[in-house]
């Protein structure tokens, strides 16, 4: 096959441009709007979000309907917008029971501090298809409290919307190291590039903007065995509103400007302790160590698997594991679930090669034109030069 040199045509770039453009509505159909996105997307806007590195619900339904659907395209227009974006500073840190939850379970202990409140979940419902629903009008409102909140657990009681951690309470019984006060400046990954290895605050920002697909399936490797087999147990999950402080300007005093809703999960998991402690010949107490995953929006999948690889990762970093999994590695892991990263390497084949290709098609015709042509400069012997069992 030839190789012919082809110039882009313009003209057709023109005019793919203007269809993607166009909404593609058939008979009369209205264009969604942002508000009907938002909110009757809500699992597709957090999850862009959180892949798209920042907190705007707007922006997000309107990546979404841009794009058709295609989530890992709208969450490359979020991540695209973003650095466009001016740093004004940063915000302070916050506790997770300042949240102000809308649903909190825990999977290790039946009676928590608070109470468990399963609030908007489909764990407890059969996934299939509801045919009788296919208009708006088949949809209920959600049962509301006179607060504006969901029902109180076990439908007694007020629920004020702020609990107490389970990991404090175990905390408090001995059963988790007490916290470390961390003096050092956490990394900054969208002002630095990574650079391996990297402390577990990069690892997790890394993790926090990862596409969710591909931390599941790691978090699932890693539970089978590859990567520690650590099934952990969820000590405690909350959706739910964090409060969003900052430094006054003037006054230099903290001040809430707003909130904002996320996901957060802290696993535990039994730690192997030393057998004795060091130099004093004395047994150390068992602990439950504890991983972490906080991510923008309701994401209870990804936030989940966000713990799940927080301990994979620990487990690596410490250098326990003997034969290492992909899950315990951090240039694995975080280079490999960025789905911007890996959404832009794939679709850049779509893009024009011709030069690289006809390259290599020369080297390939030279290469079978040599090997066709014995050292004598003539061509195949005759047939009879072949051996009999290819006859």
């Amino acid at each position: 096959m030839a190789y012919t040199s082809v110039r882009a045509g313009a003209e057709a770039i023109a005019a793919a441009e203007r269809l993607i453009q166009s909404p593609g509505l058939e008979n009369g159909e209205a264009l969604l709007e942002l508000r009907q996105v938002r909110n009757q997307f809500r699992a597709a806007v957090d999850q862009i979000m959180g892949e798209g590195g920042l907190y705007a619900p707007d922006l997000a339904a309107l990546a979404l309907r841009q794009a058709e659907g295609d989530m890992a395209e709208a969450a490359f227009m979020l991540r695209a917008y973003r650095s466009t974006l001016p740093r004004l500073g940063y915000a302070h840190p916050v506790r997770g029971d300042e949240m102000e939850v809308v649903r909190r379970i825990s999977s290790a202990f039946r009676d928590i501090p608070g109470g468990q409140l399963l609030g908007r979940t489909r764990d407890y419902t059969q996934r299939l298809l509801d045919l009788d629903r296919q208009t708006a009008n088949a949809f209920v409102a959600p049962e509301r409290s006179e607060n504006g909140h969901a029902p109180a657990p076990n439908g007694a009681g007020s629920w004020s919307g702020y609990a107490k951690k389970v990991s404090d309470t175990m905390r408090a019984m001995g059963l988790i190291p007490p916290l470390v006060d961390q003096t050092a400046e956490p990394d900054d990954i969208t002002r630095h590039s990574m650079r391996f290895p990297v402390r577990r605050p990069a690892w997790l920002q890394g993790l926090a903007r990862g596409e969710t697909g591909a931390l599941v399936c790691l978090a699932y490797s890693a539970l089978r065995g590859y990567g520690g087999g650590d099934h952990g147990t969820i000590a405690d999950l909350r959706v739910g509103d964090l409060p969003l402080r900052v430094t006054h300007p003037f006054t230099n005093q903290p001040l809430t400007i707003g909130t904002y809703r996320v996901t957060e999960c802290e696993m535990t998991g039994r730690e192997k302790p030393p057998a004795t402690a060091a130099g004093n010949g004395h047994h150390q107490p068992a602990m439950y160590g504890l991983s972490y995953g906080l991510v923008f929006g309701q994401n209870e999948r990804k936030a989940i698997s966000m713990s799940v690889l927080d301990s994979a990762l620990m487990a690596g970093a410490g250098g326990g594991e003997e034969n290492p999994a992909p899950a315990n590695d951090q240039e694995m892991v975080l280079s490999n679930t960025d789905g911007i990263e890996s959404f832009g390497f794939v679709e850049h084949l779509k893009l024009p090669h011709f030069v690289t290709f006809g390259s290599g098609l020369q080297v390939t015709e030279q290469l079978n034109l040599a090997a066709a042509t014995p050292a004598n400069g003539h061509g195949p012997g005759p047939a009879e030069d072949v051996d009999d069992e290819f006859r």
